[in-house]
């Protein structure tokens, strides 16, 4: 198994494009998708020979980042209609294995039995996984007068499990000793469907805190207790109209009067949940894939200052050869531009972090060799 340490020295942010959310149904008018884009802006982008409707689900986590995509890209090839249903990264990977998709977004690789049944769908081939979007999930909470929450992973664990109840816990008021916590009771929201969040969540708080979580993980939510919600816009509606309340989301969803915690982790200060921070723990992860798969092993334990360890990286799952050909064109042509430099520089913007560039590239090439 290939393990290389990876790193972000050449990587570029700054530059970040504005971004306008958009519904992931955006469509455009057919005047000529074959040729590439002129608008400044999307110069980046290729239309080639795509064309055609392009089905694709999974990852909520990544709904922002697809949505700003997904406009930049159907704007520059009008002939394109990409539609990406943000059912949770499980019901993702089935709708890819059953072969209604062209690809799905996952917030973990696949795992052997789903690779399985991938291979069926791409014609005895593999299905490769593809990292394109990186970023923090933010432990979202809602405790009027409490702007500057810290936990860390023990005292998260047993809130989500039901064994911390009230705000002003005495395990929470050590972390914050300058916080006027109310009595409040604690509200913990989780996801209802399956999902890569919370299997990223999950592992956290088992590779940090393996005393208070007990549970084996996984993309279902297994701890009793607790409420639950589907999808990560889901569970940050509930937080932000729900006083007291606790959840777990991607940064991008912490909005309204959702608040994000910073996290403590051995380095001298807390960590806060910042595209940057998130950036620096993803720096310690290593590529466990072999061949063009590009599986990465996040590490929940980073040493460097700032590092924020809760984070999560999305993989675009599809076939590496195989492919519909009826959905190939507008496939390469959409994935090329996401894992270009202007595509990963959407990324910022949105509150997402760009993949690492050593991987990006790799990503790059993997793609211009799909069939």
């Amino acid at each position: 198994m290939n393990r290389r340490a990876l790193t972000l020295g050449a990587l570029a942010v700054s530059g970040a494009l504005a971004l306008t959310a958009c519904g992931s149904d955006d469509t455009g008018n057919s005047n000529g998708g074959g040729s590439s884009a002129s608008a400044s802006n999307n110069s980046a982008i290729k239309c080639d020979d795509a064309k055609g409707q392009l089905q694709a689900s999974g990852s909520s986590a990544q709904k922002n980042a697809i949505d700003a995509w997904v406009k930049a890209f159907t704007a520059a090839c009008k002939d394109v209609q990409i539609n990406y249903n943000p059912t949770g990264s499980g019901a993702g990977v089935t709708a890819f294995t059953q072969g209604q998709t062209a690809f799905a977004g996952s917030d973990s690789p696949l795992k052997p039995e789903d690779a399985a049944a991938a291979k069926k769908a791409c014609g005895g081939n593999a299905a490769i996984d593809l990292p394109m979007v990186g970023g923090p999930i933010a432990v979202g909470y809602n405790v009027p007068g409490v702007d500057n929450l810290v936990l860390d992973a023990s005292t998260i664990a047993k809130i989500f499990d039901g064994k911390i109840t009230k705000w002003d816990d005495a395990a929470i008021a050590k972390l914050n000793p300058d916080a006027k916590l109310p009595s409040t009771k604690i509200q913990a929201f989780h996801r209802s469907d399956e999902s890569g969040t919370t299997d990223n969540f999950t592992k956290y708080l088992k590779a940090v805190a393996p005393a208070d979580w007990k549970y084996s993980g996984g993309k279902a939510w297994q701890a009793k207790g607790g409420q639950s919600a589907q999808g990560s816009s889901g569970l940050a509606q509930q937080v932000n109209q729900t006083p007291g309340a606790i959840s777990y989301f991607e940064l991008s969803y912490a909005t309204g009067d959702v608040k994000a915690a910073s996290l403590k982790t051995d380095a001298a200060a807390p960590a806060a949940a910042t595209v940057e921070n998130a950036t620096k723990a993803i720096a310690a992860a290593k590529v466990v894939g072999t061949g063009n798969d590009l599986a990465l092993e996040l590490n929940y334990k980073p040493t460097a200052e700032g590092a924020y360890p809760l984070t999560l990286v999305t993989y675009e799952i599809l076939c590496e050869k195989g492919n519909k050909a009826d959905t190939l064109a507008a496939t390469k042509a959409f994935l090329t531009y996401t894992a270009s430099e202007d595509g990963q520089k959407q990324l910022t913007a949105a509150q997402y972090a760009p993949i690492p560039a050593e991987i990006i590239t790799k990503v790059r090439s993997t793609v211009a060799n799909l069939s």
